[in-house]
């Protein structure tokens, strides 16, 4: 079994106009004095309206599950003491007209000094999925092959088409406002953890970016974990989900693995302009178009998906994953993506049912 754990990000709003709240503190100080969450699980990020939570490390999908509905509950309600709610959806579908204060570390500050505009418009969360590797030379290897699948896992995840109170046209504008820092997007094809350290030692050297926390490729190797991240994920609206996402991504890497050790040669790497145009097709319209297939030319959505899952089967077997991930992935074709619900739910009930629908972060499963 290959260990994983799970960061979520959601947003901190007003429970009757939706707007996001400065009140990370607030929230985090009282989640930490309750029985569900610990002061290390919770954290504050960029923005005053935002918080994440990290899973520790978990063997089973149902493990991170458990940590998952634990600390979505403990944060609602928290964030119900202090007179808001946590929202799980990618981007804030309302903003105040006053931007949100950035949360006053050194290293937020910084990024806030360098780049102001992009800090105010990054009101945006995600999902991270983090999966132990044995060494670097096999996390790399496991970049360079899940590469390929990024376009897929991310039309997936999208939940993210509102900005300012109107559908941005976009399933994960996310993405979009993501993509604007200097080094982000599908990550390039490594040579070799050599080159994947040179690369990083060569943009920090550069005065670019600040830090190698910084390089905001949609996969990298952990600096701080021996694991593989996986970073082009919306936050989903349901732990369900998020427990789905994080059962492809384990496959993915283990089967990265079983291939490398095979010896089985990896699919040709795409062209850095094919990759990126893949990555933008996919925040464009999610699971409704067609995505590059890393086996042959573009398909439809669910045909990807169907590749997808046999590509999987074996590692999904092996863990004992497989009817959990396959059910799920079978409803989120038959329910639609959490920007499909999203904008279901804003034609359906207005502002209203949106806002009930990305602030059940907290409640059972519906």
């Amino acid at each position: 079994m290959i260990t994983l754990g799970v960061e979520e990000e959601y947003l901190l709003v007003d429970p009757v106009s939706g707007l996001p709240l400065p009140l990370v503190e607030d929230v985090r100080r009282t989640a930490g004095l309750g029985p569900l969450a610990g002061q290390d699980e919770v954290q504050d990020e960029l923005l005053q309206a935002q918080i994440e939570v990290a899973t520790p490390v978990c063997w089973t999908l149902d493990e991170v599950g458990g940590h998952l509905l634990r600390l979505r509950h403990a944060l609602a309600s928290a964030a119900e003491a202090n007179g808001c709610r946590i929202a799980a959806t990618g981007a804030a579908p309302l903003r105040g007209a006053a931007p949100v204060p950035v949360t006053r570390t050194p290293r937020y500050l910084r990024m806030e000094g360098a780049a102001r505009q992009l800090v105010d418009e990054q009101l945006i969360c995600g999902m991270h999925v983090h999966v132990g590797v044995p060494d670097a030379a096999t996390g790399v290897a496991v970049l360079n092959r899940m590469r390929p699948w990024l376009p897929a896992l991310l039309a997936m995840s999208v939940n993210s088409p509102l900005w300012d109170g109107r559908d941005t046209g976009f399933a994960s504008w996310r993405t979009i406002v993501f993509g604007r820092w200097p080094v982000s997007g599908p990550p390039p094809h490594f040579d070799g953890p050599a080159d994947y350290e040179r690369r990083l030692t060569a943009l920090v050297d550069s005065g670019v970016i600040g830090d190698r926390a910084q390089v905001y490729w949609q996969a990298r190797l952990s600096d701080r974990y021996p694991t593989v991240e996986l970073r082009c994920l919306d936050v989903q609206l349901r732990a369900e989900d998020a427990v789905m996402l994080a059962g492809v991504v384990r496959a993915l890497v283990a089967t990265a693995i079983a291939e490398e050790k095979a010896g089985r040669p990896p699919v040709p790497p795409a062209a850095p302009e094919s990759a990126q145009a893949g990555n933008w097709h996919a925040a464009r319209y999610g699971l409704d178009s067609a995505l590059l297939d890393p086996r042959g030319p573009a398909r439809g959505g669910g045909d990807v998906l169907s590749s997808l899952l046999r590509h999987l089967t074996p590692a999904l077997e092996e863990a004992g994953d497989l009817r959990q991930v396959g059910a799920l992935v079978h409803r989120l074709r038959r329910e639609g993506t959490p920007a499909d619900r999203q904008r279901r739910a804003l034609a359906d009930g207005g502002l209203p049912a949106l806002l009930d629908l990305v602030t059940g972060a907290g409640d059972a499963e519906d």
